[in-house]
């Protein structure tokens, strides 16, 4: 029996947990939001450091770092970084996302050589921003890292190798889910020349010590680190409701899709997380609660109200566009509105229903290509709703689990800390997340008629839009 660590860097803030390494039981935490400007790497450093001053650390083996996705720090040859870290969606990185996709031939030719099309968030895209906005920064570049991959090596104290994991990896745009090796003709194509890249770790690896002796595993990205600290397996999915939604689930291969709809992304523990995103899901929530004069609880109980079907109301989401189908320049629109439907808990019953069937067209994207899907984990503010609850499972055709709020992602990472100690081939069976659990029950087939209704209308309104 001993005590590990996970650590989880987010955006905004570190986070802690310490875990016995036999149970996951948790038993210590530590938290602190990173200063400004938190594209500053440093102040990611500084807040690990708040976040562990109650000696967070004390006796604790090993190490498991889980960070924010897809930023991009570059270094010279010495390692220093050369400027703030690009991070995440950065909207400014569009024009050579698109431009890169130009480049190389097209989406299809992007999704075979890496399982993704370039997008904002790229670490390749940004390669190219950087390239065309700041030249003389992109001819001193020697090395590229992300968070997690730059949080490891400082708490190995800056080692000669640099390392990251598959998970990560496979986010970046230069690294192959379905071939695990980094395609460095890619990073000439972004960057104008070549840089190092960070060795990839297996799930189990460790990544090396710190100069006081701690292990520290291989890490992962925040959504690689969360489905671990959940407990995700094969036939296991997750929707996560955030202002826009993602769809992934545990695949045992990595799916190439030649229209960029599917990312491939590889986990933290050997199998792949092919990926779908849509623009429009809690915002849909929001908006209507917003007109109909109330807020996300006022909108489920008035939902509720409603019946299945909404009286003939039809709410196709695309509030911003869509991504699924590729809709980029659409707008939302109201169908089958008659004098009986004109009641405010109609409407929000059409708002539930449409923006789950939005999200339910993600899911048959993956389902298209072979994914099994048995368990539905919803996760976000807007999973918590009775009417969110109430109407998924039979809209999915699947049970759907909510788990109670905790720290997956730190979980994950500590969960790997005490992978890479064990030295087995195994990861420690830790209890799974508790979650309430839904069926569909009588509900699937009013259910599954929603779900007719809806494709219908969305073909009719727009016809060939969605090819899968």
């Amino acid at each position: 029996m001993g005590i590990v660590a996970g650590l989880e860097s987010s955006a905004e803030y570190t986070r802690i947990v310490v875990c016995d390494t036999d149970s996951g039981a948790v038993v210590r935490h530590g938290y602190a939001e990173h200063p400004d400007p938190r594209e500053d790497p440093q102040s990611w450093l500084m807040s690990l450091g708040r976040a562990a001053s109650g000696g967070q650390f004390a006796d604790v083996e090993a190490i498991g770092v889980a960070a924010q996705q897809q930023g991009l720090i570059v270094t010279d040859s010495a390692g220093v970084a050369l400027r703030p870290a690009l991070l995440g969606n950065d909207r400014r990185v569009q024009p050579a996302a698109a431009d890169l996709v130009d480049a190389l031939g097209g989406r299809e030719a992007w999704a075979q050589a890496v399982g993704a099309v370039p997008q904002a968030a790229h670490p390749v895209s940004k390669l190219r921003w950087l390239a065309r906005n700041e030249p003389d920064n992109a001819a001193r570049v020697a090395g590229v890292l992300q968070p997690h991959d730059w949080l490891v090596w400082q708490l190995l104290g800056r080692p000669l190798r640099r390392t990251t994991d598959r998970g990560d990896a496979s986010g970046t745009g230069y690294w192959s889910a379905s071939l695990e090796m980094y395609r460095p003709d890619l990073v000439e194509l972004a960057l104008g020349h070549q840089a190092a890249m960070p060795d990839v770790l297996a799930p189990a690896e460790p990544a090396g010590r710190t100069p006081e002796g701690l292990l520290i595993s291989a890490g992962t990205g925040e959504t690689m680190a969360a489905a671990f600290g959940l407990g995700l397996g094969l036939g296991d999915a997750v929707i996560s409701l955030g202002a826009s939604g993602s769809v992934f689930a545990v695949h045992h291969e990595a799916l190439a899709d030649p229209t960029g709809t599917i990312t491939s992304y590889a986990d933290a523990t050997g199998m792949h997380l092919p990926a779908v995103r849509t623009l429009n899901a809690t915002r849909v929530l929001r908006g209507t609660a917003e007109l109909l004069g109330t807020d996300l609880d006022g909108l489920s109980d008035l939902a509720l109200k409603s019946s299945p079907g909404a009286y003939g109301l039809v709410l196709l989401p695309y509030l911003e566009g869509e991504h699924t189908p590729d809709l980029p320049h659409t707008a939302g629109s109201l169908h089958g509105l008659r004098r009986e439907s004109m009641k405010p808990e109609h409407m929000a019953r059409a708002a539930v229903e449409g923006m789950l069937c939005g999200l339910a067209d993600a899911l048959d994207v993956l389902r298209g290509r072979g994914v099994q899907v048995r368990r539905l984990f919803l996760l976000g503010q807007a999973a918590g709703l009775p009417a969110v609850q109430a109407v998924a499972p039979a809209l999915f055709g699947a049970q759907v689990v909510v788990p109670r709020p905790a720290d997956y992602t730190a979980t994950g990472a500590a969960r790997q800390a005490a992978w890479a100690l064990s030295g087995t081939g195994q990861p420690p069976r830790w209890p799974a997340a508790e979650c309430q659990v839904f069926d569909a029950g009588e509900e699937f087939a009013a259910g599954q008629a929603v779900r007719q209704q809806y494709v219908a209308v969305r073909e009719e309104t727009h016809p060939g839009a969605f090819k899968h």
